[in-house]
């Protein structure tokens, strides 16, 4: 491939020719680094094939990803964390059949941050801002988001009082 787009350079003007080259091998790299690593969102997960006989996963750091073996090689990745850790896939001989660097980056949705002093709060505005968990925000805030959201899930599983007869 790289000799046919030598080739076809010779032809073009030198300038041409080397701008030509270099959106190749570009292209070739970007393609190499998307296969070799997975990006995901914090509190977010994404579904990757690897090969189907993996027996075991390892986590570099599950502060920051956790990794989910699921049946025919299927694994989930679920951001966790900010930064970069990777994942090691091993078949049952322990042979690495897999080595992949995991980055996580910030949420996909949009957040306002505000600033009360020291203090941090996010809202996820998507139409309407609400309240938005996200590592940073200031204790207070975040238990107190927690706390609301582990109330509405009880009620909403029928554990709560709420609109019951005395």
């Amino acid at each position: 491939m790289i000799l046919q787009c030598l080739t076809s350079a010779k032809r073009l003007p030198m300038l041409s020719g080397i701008a030509v080259m270099l959106m190749l091998l570009a292209g070739v790299t970007a393609a190499r680094a998307e296969g070799e690593s997975i990006s995901v969102s914090v509190d977010q997960a994404k579904l990757v094939k690897l090969p189907g006989r993996v027996a075991t996963l390892v986590v570099g750091n599950p502060l920051i990803a956790d990794v989910t073996l699921q049946s025919g090689g299927m694994i989930v990745v679920t951001g966790k964390g900010y930064g970069a850790t990777n994942v090691i896939a091993m078949d049952r001989a322990g042979d690495i059949l897999v080595d992949r660097t995991i980055f996580v980056g910030g949420p996909a949705d949009k957040v306002v941050t505000v600033y009360r002093g020291v203090d941090r709060e996010s809202y996820s505005c998507m139409p309407v801002c609400q309240h938005r968990v996200t590592l940073g925000d200031s204790d207070k805030y975040f238990k107190s988001t927690i706390e609301q959201a582990g109330t509405l899930n009880k009620e909403a599983a029928g554990g709560g009082t709420t609109g019951k007869a005395n």
